[in-house]
């Protein structure tokens, strides 16, 4: 998935676990920036089935990964990784 920002716009992103949770719920969510990266999480959050960061900054012309890592109730842990392409708008 890849979304669009402007490098001075404040956006927030989500992923929405609840199909692979399949019954089970979110414990814990962080979001992990790729190394170097100019953009900044500016905080982040979540419910027991979706995770959503607030992404500011970034270089235009620059494509970020961002990677949101969770640990459900019963014991999972999976990743999900979006694309974060900063342009001028």
């Amino acid at each position: 998935m890849t979304f669009t920002k402007d490098p001075d716009a404040v956006l927030d992103y989500s992923v929405d676990w609840s199909l692979w949770l399949a019954g089970d719920e979110i414990f814990t969510s962080e979001w992990l920036l790729e190394e170097g990266a100019l953009i900044e999480k500016a905080t982040d959050s979540n419910n027991t089935t979706k995770a959503t960061v607030w992404l500011r900054g970034g270089q235009a012309g620059t494509t970020y990964l961002v990677t949101n890592r969770i640990v459900t109730v019963g014991g999972r842990t999976d990743d999900r990784t979006i694309s974060v392409k900063v342009e001028d708008r």
